[in-house]
C-alpha cells in the first residue's frame, strides 16, 4: 500500500505488525536515510545493536537470497522484535521478496532502501503498492513546503534563532536532497557558533544558491526566463519518471494563475497582494518572484502563451508523437519569451 505522510505519521507513533516491510525509494538520499532512521526506532531503540537490527547491502543478498529469508525469520535472543535493512535493492528483489512475505509468520520488520534508479514503475515499487504487507514511501526530491518545514525543525531542535528574510533566503538556497541539506544547515550553525542566530550576511557567506524543485518550481523558473534552474527541474523530472503531459499541464496551471492575476490588478489589487490571493501560502518566497511574473506578462503575451501549452498538449496526445521533444521545445519557446522581458 501506498503510505502518505498521514499514515507514516500514524505508523511511528504506533506501528502496526501487519505491516511486515517498508519500501522507501526516490532519489532523495537523506529523506530515505532519515526515514530509514525513524522506522527503526520505532522497534528498537537503539540500531546500532546487533540483537535487535541487521543491515545488508542488496550485492550480499542478490547471490544468496536465503541469506534474506534467514534474516527476516530468525527470532532475537532478547525476545524482542527484529528489523533488517537492505541497502540499494533494485528489481530483482521482487519475486523472491513475495515469496518471503506470504510464507513467513516472522514480525520482523523489513526496511528495503532502493537503489536511486527504481521509480514509481518499477516492478518493486509496484509489489509493495498493491500489497496490504507492504508498504511503499516515495522519497523524492523536497518540494518548497517540505524543505521549510525540515529545515525549520532542524533549526528550532539546534535552538538557531533567526530574521524571516534570512530564513526565506536560505530556504530558497537549499536543494531538494535533505542529505545535501543537512550538510548545508550543519556548516551554517558552525559558521554562526556561540551567537546561535543567523542573518542574511551569514547566509550570503555560507549557503550557496543550489536549489532544483519540482513540478511548481520548473513553473517559476520558466516562466521567469532562469534558463539553468529550469532546464535541471526538467531532467530530474522526467529522470524521475513524471510525464510530459503532466508537466505541461502544470505549466497551464501556472499560466492560468497569471492570468488570475492579472484580472485581480484590473480589479485594483496590487501585484504583491494579487500574488498572495493566487499562491498557497507556503509558497511564500515565491511571493516576490510571482509578483514580478505579473508585472512582466501581458494578458496578451499568457494567451499566446496558453495557445502554444494548448497545442504542445495535444501533440503529447499524438500517437508516435515524440512527447519529450515537444516539451523541450515548449520549455524553450517559453524561456526564450520570458528572457525577453527581463524578469
Amino acid at each position: 500500500m501506498i503510505f502518505k505522510q498521514a499514515q507514516i505519521d500514524t505508523y511511528l507513533r504506533k506501528p502496526n505488525n501487519t505491516i511486515k516491510a517498508i519500501l522507501l525509494y526516490g532519489q532523495n538520499e537523506g529523506l530515505i536515510a532519515e526515514y530509514s532512521k525513524k522506522f527503526i526506532v520505532t522497534i528498537s531503540a537503539d540500531p546500532l545493536d546487533p540483537f535487535s537490527v541487521v543491515y545488508l547491502n542488496w550485492d550480499d543478498v542478490k547471490n544468496d537470497i536465503g541469506l534474506l529469508s534467514s534474516e527476516y525469520n530468525s527470532q532475537s535472543l532478547m525476545g524482542t522484535r527484529r528489523v533488517v535493512v537492505i541497502r540499494d535493492a533494485d528489481n530483482n528483489l521482487s519475486k523472491p521478496l513475495e515469496e518471503i512475505l506470504k510464507s513467513s509468520f516472522s514480525d520482523t520488520l523489513l526496511i528495503i532502501c532502493a537503489s536511486p534508479n527504481l521509480n514509481s514503475r518499477s516492478s518493486l515499487v509496484n509489489l509493495a503498492n498493491t500489497s496490504s504487507l507492504f508498504a511503499s514511501i516515495a522519497c523524492y526530491e523536497d518540494r518548497d513546503e517540505n524543505i521549510t518545514a525540515s529545515v525549520r525543525s532542524y533549526l528550532i531542535e539546534n535552538n538557531i534563532t533567526y530574521s524571516n528574510d534570512a530564513f526565506m533566503l536560505l530556504c530558497s538556497r537549499l536543494s531538494n536532497d535533505r542529505k545535501s541539506n543537512l550538510n548545508e544547515l550543519e556548516k551554517l550553525i558552525t559558521y554562526v557558533g556561540s551567537k546561535k542566530h543567523f542573518e542574511i550576511e551569514d547566509i550570503k557567506a555560507v549557503i550557496f544558491d543550489q536549489a532544483v524543485s519540482g513540478i511548481d518550481d520548473l513553473c517559476f523558473y520558466t516562466f521567469s526566463g532562469n534558463k539553468s534552474k529550469s532546464i535541471n527541474s526538467l531532467k530530474h523530472l522526467l529522470n524521475e519518471g513524471v510525464e510530459e503531459i503532466q508537466i505541461i499541464r502544470a505549466l497551464i496551471r501556472h499560466s492560468n494563475k497569471l492570468l488570475e492575476g492579472k484580472a485581480l490588478i484590473e480589479g485594483g489589487e496590487t501585484p504583491s497582494n494579487a500574488i498572495k490571493k493566487i499562491l498557497s501560502k507556503n509558497l511564500f518566497y515565491r511571493y516576490e518572484l510571482g509578483a514580478n511574473q505579473l508585472n512582466a506578462w501581458s494578458k496578451d503575451r499568457l494567451f499566446d502563451i496558453m495557445d502554444l501549452l494548448y497545442k504542445s498538449e495535444k501533440d503529447c496526445k499524438t500517437t508516435n508523437t515524440p512527447s519529450t521533444d515537444v516539451l523541450s521545445y515548449t520549455i524553450l519557446t517559453l524561456l526564450s519569451a520570458a528572457s525577453k522581458l527581463k524578469i
